[in-house]
């Protein structure tokens, strides 16, 4: 479409195996920032290792040796602090004039935005050097942006200005050492969700102290943005999630959001290393799309439907607010951790659309782009890629957002197969 300009900025791992040893997790590859840059009807990629100690330590050894969230130290690794394992590979934000690459573990890394060259890690202030900096940040419309680092059963809460400077930092309790990829937010409340995947030791590889305990059940941590000593917990039956859909509240106070969520983390959590073997995981279904109500009075339910849902996405110029669509990737098999399509749920009228590509092709996140001039909600495109395993290459797409069950308005292939990445972000 002529009026569809900008570049769709992606990241996720890509360097897996070495000569000398290879990674134990699919989440511990070397990220590589992957930008679609859209202008005049055309379509180019550029795509960059992010250049960290972690990569430059491998590349050295000719092995993989740092440790990560699966995969064990090896022979000579040098890790004095989170950064020196950051591998800088899970998802990507702008602040101010700069391109950060994200890893939940450690501080964000800077790159240009245009050439993606890595600047180095971002120090948001002296005293919280190389503190923990989740990779899913909840931006509000005026451009803040919240975001969490865990540490164990503790968390930093991180508030950064519009231009990415800090406006804030503080250290909180959370009721159990749960794992948390993501979080959610409304207007006034931060909503953290503690799952019963419960770290109970530390040290390398990271899931090799965690344990499962839905006996625990699942707990709703909401905090008041302008006061995060206040505070509420709801009780929820035990699932596990990676990722959250954008939280809003009516007039009365009831908080809900949308979630993808699993029985359990048997799946990509646990099994990754098997995933890179190309074994299925016998038995596990891809995750369903849940939905969480937190009533004022304190109560608290989630409903579970039968349709597949991973990577949630929304219009963020409602961010935090009332809204009522979401999209996600969609249409899964029991056994593999891949989407053939994507499917976009009205929350106003309970209905589902979707767009399936079939099952040769591995269908990634898509992302919200609103149609110049328009302010009406999801009023514009759904961008992102997929990997056709036929053509051996990666593919971009544009669909309506609101008529996805026509299939894509274009389609562009680029000349290479780039591997699976987790999330990405439209700039302008």
């Amino acid at each position: 479409p002529a009026d569809l300009a900008g570049a769709l900025v992606r990241n996720g791992p890509a360097r897996f195996r070495r000569p000398g040893g290879s990674v134990g997790h699919w989440f511990d590859g070397d990220g590589l920032v992957r930008r679609f840059s859209i202008r005049d009807g055309e379509a180019t990629l550029a795509a960059r290792f992010v250049d960290t100690p972690k990569r430059r330590a491998d590349t050295a050894a000719n092995a993989v040796i740092t440790p990560g969230f699966g995969t064990a130290p090896g022979p000579g690794a040098a890790v004095g602090g989170p950064d020196d394992a950051n591998a800088a590979n899970t998802s990507v934000m702008m602040a101010g004039g700069e391109l950060w690459a994200l890893w939940e573990p450690g501080s964000p890394c800077v790159l240009d935005p245009v050439t993606l060259e890595t600047k180095g890690f971002k120090t948001l202030r002296p005293d919280l050097k190389a503190m923990p900096f989740l990779a899913h940040p909840r931006r509000e419309p005026n451009g803040r942006t919240w975001n969490l680092g865990l540490a164990g059963d503790r968390a930093i809460v991180w508030r950064l200005a519009a231009d990415g400077s800090l406006e804030d930092a503080q250290l909180i309790a959370l009721p159990r050492a749960s794992y948390i990829h993501d979080f959610t937010a409304t207007e006034r409340h931060i909503v953290i969700v503690l799952q019963p995947w419960i770290q109970e030791r530390g040290g390398v590889p990271y899931i090799a102290g965690m344990a499962w305990k839905p006996e625990m059940g699942t707990q709703v941590l909401v905090l008041d943005k302008a006061d995060l000593t206040q505070r509420r917990v709801f009780d929820l039956p035990p699932f596990f999630f990676f990722h959250l859909g954008d939280a809003w509240e009516d007039a009365g106070g009831t908080i809900r959001f949308d979630a993808c969520i699993d029985d359990d983390p048997r799946g990509t959590a646990a099994a990754g290393e098997q995933l890179l073997r190309g074994a299925p995981f016998k038995g596990v279904a891809p995750p369903k799309l849940g939905f969480v109500t937190l009533h004022a009075d304190g109560k608290a339910e989630l409903q579970r439907f039968d349709t597949v849902a991973e990577f949630p996405r929304s219009d963020e110029r409602f961010a935090g607010q009332g809204r009522r669509f979401s999209v996600h990737a969609a249409i899964g098999e029991v056994g593999k951790p891949a989407f053939h399509g994507l499917a976009v749920r009205d929350w106003k009228t309970g209905r589902e659309t979707a767009f399936d590509f079939g099952r040769r092709h591995l269908v990634e996140e898509m992302v919200f782009v609103p149609r110049p001039g328009s302010s009406e909600e999801f009023d514009g495109w759904l961008v992102g890629t997929s990997l056709n395993l036929d053509a051996q290459a990666t593919e971009l797409h544009a669909f309506d957002a609101r008529r996805v069950a026509d299939g894509p308005v274009v389609t562009w292939r680029a000349n290479t197969a780039l591997p699976l990445g987790f999330h990405g972000i439209f700039t302008a």
